[in-house]
């Protein structure tokens, strides 16, 4: 385990090359890893963990997602189960249906949790929250985390290309006395680029507030609020999302995301460059209490629960489509489906 100085931090790092593939292999060679849940993490991760030559079957109820595993090369009565009886074949459960769900199959996990294995989680919810959701493993049993930080798509996608998403780790619970050695051979063997330590706690936490703030909420949130104003002052849909969406997704971001904001500052128009700086501080100072509320609404559990509320409704399905709709049919986004359709392709 390697000590890495992240911006004057010294934090425990563990990357490819301490903890080889051929490693990790070695440490899972007489494990079954049980993946419950094909829908948002369960394909990436799985499909991952077969083709770095891991022993992998995956649990999910017939349907449509059932097919879309047979369509991936999962055999129905050898790769392919019924979740309890993935659960019960498998001595790593790596437990990966969404959290409302989690709440639904636990009795179903929770019955083939037999000592010695491991019950593995990507999302520190269900075990921070467990007043709320009930999941108390036992306490024969490892409990970890491998939380990649990124989307499963994502995760595929740059194992594909031979890259890797990083992802951080945690052990709740040592049963066995492998659990940590176990954990970081997931990790690997999932396709993380480099792996940094938490705990379930620190991790949901952060994750619920990314998820709410800059990732996705507060994202959407400035950009609707931008390309508004433009529009209300005249100017064209091209023009407002092209200033406020294209420019930023397909010019500044690869740009900052390989060399930092302070290059990208310095290799823009001294009039961007003024300008930035200049704006940058009121809207830290206008976003700030916003972050901090939300934080404080995701550590007292009132975040969790509207999920498990929302997401426990038969209904949920529709009035999310419904939701999704009228974002996808907004002047902003129909925009953006045009602008796309128009980037040249070579």
């Amino acid at each position: 385990m390697a000590i890495i100085n992240f911006g004057g931090v010294d934090e425990k790092v563990v990357t490819r090359e301490e903890f080889t593939l051929e490693k990790a292999r070695a440490v899972l060679k007489d494990e079954t890893i049980a993946v419950i849940g094909y829908g948002v993490q369960g394909p990436g991760q799985s499909l991952n963990l077969r083709d770095n030559g891991f022993k992998v079957i995956v649990g999910q109820r017939k349907g449509k997602t059932y097919d879309k595993a047979v369509a991936d090369g999962w055999v129905p009565g050898e790769t392919l189960f019924e979740i309890e009886e993935a659960c019960k074949r498998g001595t790593i459960i790596q437990f990966l249906v969404s959290d409302a769900a989690q709440i639904q199959v636990w009795p179903v996990v929770k019955k083939y949790l037999t000592p010695g294995k491991a019950l593995y989680f990507s999302h520190g919810f269900g075990i921070t929250y467990n007043d709320r959701t009930g999941i108390v493993p036992p306490k024969d049993v490892d409990v970890i985390m491998v939380a990649p930080k990124g989307s499963g798509t994502s995760l595929r996608r740059l194992f594909v290309q031979g890259k890797g998403v990083n992802s951080s780790y945690a052990v709740y619970q040592d049963a066995t006395g492998r659990a940590l050695e176990r954990t970081l051979a997931l990790g690997i063997g999932v396709g993380s680029g480099y792996l940094f330590e938490t705990d379930f706690k620190r991790e949901v936490y952060s994750d619920l507030t990314g998820e709410r703030g800059t990732l996705m909420g507060a994202i959407q949130g400035i950009l609707s609020a931008q390309y508004e104003v433009l529009r209300e002052h005249g100017h064209s849909p091209s023009e407002a999302f092209n200033e406020t969406v294209e420019e930023l997704t397909q010019s500044l971001m690869p740009l900052f995301a390989e060399n930092g904001m302070d290059w990208m500052y310095a290799n823009c128009s001294t009039t961007a460059q003024r300008g930035a700086l200049d704006w940058m501080g009121p809207f830290h100072d206008a976003t700030k209490p916003v972050f901090e509320k939300l934080y404080n609404r995701v550590a007292s559990g009132e975040e969790a629960q509207i999920s498990i509320d929302a997401n426990s409704r038969p209904d949920y399905r529709a009035g999310l489509e419904a939701e999704l709709k009228a974002l996808r049919e907004s002047e902003l986004w129909r925009t953006g489906a045009t602008v796309r359709s128009l980037r040249p392709e070579k």
